[in-house]
């Protein structure tokens, strides 16, 4: 049975766009147009397939201006961000660029009178669930290196970026990519769940809410798919006594509010040690300043609305509880717009923060950010691993021998030292604990993306 799925637009709260999803007869389609496809895809040379899937990459890149309002109507995100075109280029052609030596096969010692390689094979039809808050950066993390592999991949894109499915689709036509090897499908939940349970589906690769895995791997069982799963954040920060404070607050300001904090790796917490703390947070809430809220059609706002009125009201509550508890509030802008039931919600800086209040140990995927008081390395490495996620983890300081050190007891997918907020494709993006499980870019993503087969040849 169909229903309607609707765009509402953070903007005016309207209907942008809405689609039928599909009926049982027409997924039934979409997956045996996937097999059909895969089974001739699967022998195309590797070469071959980069070519194909690097023009599908130019297509969607040659739609970038039309993009970027697109999707300041569907999620918030401001026009003078240029939606996600740098990033999408830059993960693109680095797996593209290592493709053929992430797939050759393995060779094993000359051992006399035989031959022994493991060879890398596709899995099959790979389901992308793929979100809202970087509808583009997220899905080509697992499209491009499944497809250049050899699978079939279907994506079901989030309601509330839908429209980004279908530029992934039409792209893929446009690159001349064989039919039904790449399908845009409109799913509703309960249908995305029946799929993943099918048996049908050989990899699936989520990134969403914590809930959202453990429905998709409880879906999933029995299935013996495998999983790739990018779920909640709580990411730290820990400022050293020898860091560039100007550097690290105007760097931080930017790895807290950027996309109106709706950032899978974004700053949620900050450490400062004692020794700098006041003066980083000077600099640090002096830089947010210039974080105001604003339309996202105007080319000179900074920060726009988040994607649901929902999302900003758990942020208000987390900041809230935190102010009751004796937090302290540094911007707390007055705006019309920033409201209860609204998605205006402009970027809160706190300070006075403890790890018995939700802001320092719960997800809030929001404009808010809260900077807590240190002693030395050991405090800091503890607080930091008080959390139930581990996606990424940022040190601030003049000492990269420190920051391996301290990076090393820290129970997280990703050490910055001195960044943050950035996906380095030649590097895996991985996670820890509630944060999921598996592994996309670098040549680990084509493994995950793969099956391997062990060959053992015998001359006689």
């Amino acid at each position: 049975m169909t229903e309607t799925v609707q765009i509402i637009s953070p903007i005016d709260g309207k209907i942008f766009a809405e689609r039928q999803t599909l009926d049982d007869a027409q997924i039934a389609a979409a997956v045996s147009r996937a097999k059909a496809a895969q089974r001739a895809w699967r022998a195309v040379p590797v070469a071959e397939r980069v070519a194909a899937v690097g023009r599908m990459v130019d297509a969607l890149l040659a739609m970038n201006d039309e993009i970027v309002p697109e999707l300041a109507w569907q999620m918030g995100r401001p026009i003078r961000f240029g939606a996600e075109k740098r990033g999408v280029e830059e993960r693109s052609r680095h797996m593209l660029g290592i493709a053929e030596a992430a797939l050759t096969p393995s060779m094993r010692p000359e051992k006399e009178g035989f031959t022994r390689y493991i060879a890398l094979e596709p899995l099959g039809v790979v389901l992308v669930i793929a979100p809202w808050n970087y509808p583009f950066l997220t899905a080509i993390n697992s499209i491009v290196p499944a497809l250049v592999a050899g699978n079939a991949v279907l994506l079901k894109h989030a309601s509330q970026t839908l429209l980004a499915g279908e530029r992934f689709a039409a792209a893929a036509k446009a690159g001349g990519l064989p039919e039904g090897i790449f399908q845009n499908l409109v799913l509703s939940h309960a249908d995305t769940e029946k799929l993943v349970g099918s048996g049908e589906i050989d990899h699936i690769n989520f990134t969403g809410s914590v809930e959202g895995g453990r429905r998709i791997e409880k879906a999933a069982a029995g299935t013996f798919a495998t999983l790739g799963l990018e779920l909640g954040g709580k990411d730290p920060a820990y400022v050293r006594a020898d860091a560039n404070l100007d550097y690290a607050a105007e760097n931080l300001v930017d790895g807290s509010f950027f996309n109106s904090g709706q950032s899978c790796c974004g700053v949620e917490r900050i450490y400062v040690h004692k020794d700098v703390y006041d003066g980083f947070v000077d600099r640090f809430i002096g830089q947010a300043r210039g974080w105001t809220l604003g339309d996202p059609l105007d080319p000179a706002t900074i920060v726009g609305p988040m994607a649901r009125g929902g999302f900003a009201d758990h942020v208000r509550r987390q900041t809230e509880e935190a102010v009751r508890a004796g937090a302290t509030r540094h911007l707390n802008w007055s705006d019309p717009r920033d409201m209860a039931g609204w998605p205006y919600l402009a970027p809160e800086v706190l300070t006075g923060v403890n790890h018995q209040m939700s802001v320092m140990r719960e997800e809030s995927f929001g404009p808010v950010v809260g900077i807590m008081k240190v002693a030395d390395d050991a405090e800091a490495i503890s607080l930091m691993n008080d959390s139930p996620y581990g996606l990424t983890a940022s040190i601030w300081t003049d000492d990269l021998d420190a920051a391996a050190r301290i990076g090393r007891e820290v129970e997280t997918g990703t050490v910055f030292a001195n960044r943050c907020d950035y996906l380095d494709p030649a590097l895996v993006w991985t996670g820890v604990k509630d944060t999921g499980k598996g592994g996309a870019l670098s040549e680990i993503g084509y493994h995950s993306l793969t099956q391997p087969k062990s060959f053992h040849l015998k001359r006689v």
